[in-house]
């Protein structure tokens, strides 16, 4: 199992990459995840991966619900150059994708109901990012849903790579993390492609540049 793949059942699991980002938080609404948080209302027992910087509350929450809780902090990996393959003539670096995902996403035959994914695509290459997305179809339970932020812009303060933590209502907090550029800016057809293997991809209105989706397989 992969270091950063890791069952956690309460606060004292998280190990040190909980304490990276450690500024102020903000609060920002959204649609989706108060969506996401009716259904861990509702339903109970359920496998849930978060992929973003660890963050304590969100395993006390979630595992308060009843839910199993997966962590995977898949940017600051995914940036790492040990991916990247020497570049062959006429053509940019290519990245090692197979070794990625078996060593940061062997699931097992672990399934999930609900994937967190925040805004982790903007930050990670494109190769590695579509692998990914690959990957978790497979990982998801049928009715599974994905809940993924795309920035509308490349640059800007909004643009600031954060840990989301969840609340209990529609408002999420953003917390300051590690610095990562956006490296791809989607737009409604690009992430309409990335999710065409599920059976939909619905948008919902955010007010701070950032397109929010929620996907169901």
């Amino acid at each position: 199992m992969s270091p950063l793949f890791q069952r956690v059942a309460g606060h004292k699991e998280q190990g040190s990459q909980g304490n990276r980002g450690a500024g102020s938080r903000v609060p920002r609404h959204s649609s989706a995840w108060m969506q996401i948080l009716a259904r861990l209302k509702t339903d109970q027992g359920l496998c849930v991966l978060d992929i973003g910087p660890t963050s304590p509350n969100n395993i006390n929450f979630l595992t308060n619900l009843g839910h199993s809780v997966y962590m995977a902090d898949l940017v600051e990996e995914a940036v790492k150059p040990e991916w990247l393959l020497p570049a062959q003539e006429n053509e940019p670096p290519g990245y090692d994708v197979e070794g990625f995902l078996a060593r940061h996403m062997d699931f097992g035959n672990r399934e999930f109901d609900i994937v967190l994914l925040w805004d982790a695509l903007d930050y990670i290459p494109a190769p590695l990012a579509d692998a990914i997305l690959r990957k978790l179809k497979f990982a998801m339970r049928e009715h599974g849903q994905g809940l993924a932020f795309f920035h509308s812009r490349m640059t800007g303060p909004e643009t600031v790579f954060c840990r989301y933590h969840v609340m209990d209502g529609d408002t999420v907090e953003t917390q300051q993390g590690l610095i990562h550029p956006v490296l791809r800016n989607y737009q409604n057809r690009q992430i309409e492609a990335l999710f065409q293997e599920m059976s939909s991809c619905r948008f919902l209105l955010a007010r701070d540049n950032t397109r929010e989706v929620i996907v169901t397989r």
